[in-house]
């Protein structure tokens, strides 16, 4: 006589329905970064990149909001929905970035330079955010320098390869945090190099974290929502792409049908794994099934220092929503 056994608890088909289920009795909104594993991209009611997450959080009607992503992204959520339950998969789930730039530290650099205004990298700690003037992503970061007075010095922390990139594009000298990501600050001129060789009609895609020699080499450099745009639009076939691979994913879902091949691009090791992130791979379908299943871990925030953080969050949204003055 046969017996049906039920799906071990590791298949992630079985993962992925229980989520599914527990997602729709908590009546759950699920938000996942680009650089999340596929299948939680895949179970996600919208992927996108650090600002389109946070406009998704700000439009966010849901009374519990799971953030598939990293600390710093839970807590936008917070921030932007104080009544919401707001949960993430692993709280230590976190970033070099924000680890690079402690609060203590950015308030006694502020000090050190009155009549600076600060513009901060969304990639940053709650009191960081609290401690800034405006905060930025990758994808409004251009827009907003253009649309500070001329006359005005500024901040930027705490990427220093972005901001070297923003200061080259935008013309406005930054006085700059020296914060990198671990994740793009590993990939190699040389690994590009070589694929250039051996794909001479490729062209290369580079998030604006990376150091400058490999921004010199890319045909696009954008965050990753432009990335994905510009492979979509391109009528190349071939892309080297030198961010984070989670958002490959998305290229090739985006491109089905296309002929399209999407090449990482390695790390000075040779070897593609240093450049997963690994705080963002915390986040797995066990974790983010018990997270659904109990309700915690549950992302809190003190409220003197959650409406610290919003204001120059509500201007990053504002000031991000329309072009900058003509002329810029």
């Amino acid at each position: 006589m046969r017996i049906d056994l039920p799906p071990p608890p590791s298949d992630p088909e079985f993962l992925g329905a229980e989520i599914l289920r527990l997602k729709r009795e908590r009546g759950a909104l699920l938000l996942a970064h680009y650089y999340q594993e596929p299948e939680i991209q895949d179970l996600a009611d919208f992927v996108g990149d650090s600002l389109e997450l946070a406009r998704a959080a700000q439009r966010a009607h849901a009374t519990t909001i799971v953030f598939c992503g990293v600390r710093f992204m839970a807590e936008v959520a917070k921030i932007l929905n104080p009544e919401a339950e707001v949960l993430i998969p692993d709280l230590e789930a976190g970033c070099s970035l924000e680890e690079s730039c402690q609060p203590e530290e950015f308030a006694r650099w502020r000090q050190a330079h009155p009549g600076h205004v600060a513009v901060t990298y969304i990639n940053c700690s709650a009191a960081v955010k609290a401690l800034s003037d405006v905060i930025v992503t990758s994808s409004s970061a251009e827009t907003i320098i253009r649309k500070l007075p001329p006359d005005q010095p500024i901040l930027f922390a705490p990427d220093r390869h972005l901001g070297a990139y923003l200061a080259k594009k935008t013309g406005r000298p930054l006085v700059l945090w020296p914060g990198t990501c671990i994740v793009h600050e590993q990939f190699s001129q040389e690994a590009l190099v070589g694929l250039k060789a051996l794909h001479p009609d490729a062209l290369v895609a580079a998030h604006p974290e990376c150091p400058e020699a490999i921004l010199a080499l890319a045909d696009h450099v954008g965050s990753t929502s432009s990335i994905l745009r510009f492979v979509r639009e391109s009528e190349a076939t071939t892309f080297l792409v030198a961010t984070e691979p989670g958002i490959i994913h998305q290229m090739e879902k985006q491109t089905a049908g296309s002929g399209k091949r999407f090449i990482p691009v390695p790390g000075a090791s040779g070897e593609c794994s240093c450049n997963n992130c690994p705080y963002m791979k915390r986040n797995t379908l066990a974790n983010l099934l018990t997270c659904l299943r109990e309700g915690r871990p549950r992302l809190e925030l003190p409220e003197a220092l959650r409406l610290a953080a919003l204001r120059p969050l509500q201007r990053m949204l504002e000031l991000s929503q329309s072009p900058p003055p003509s002329g810029d």
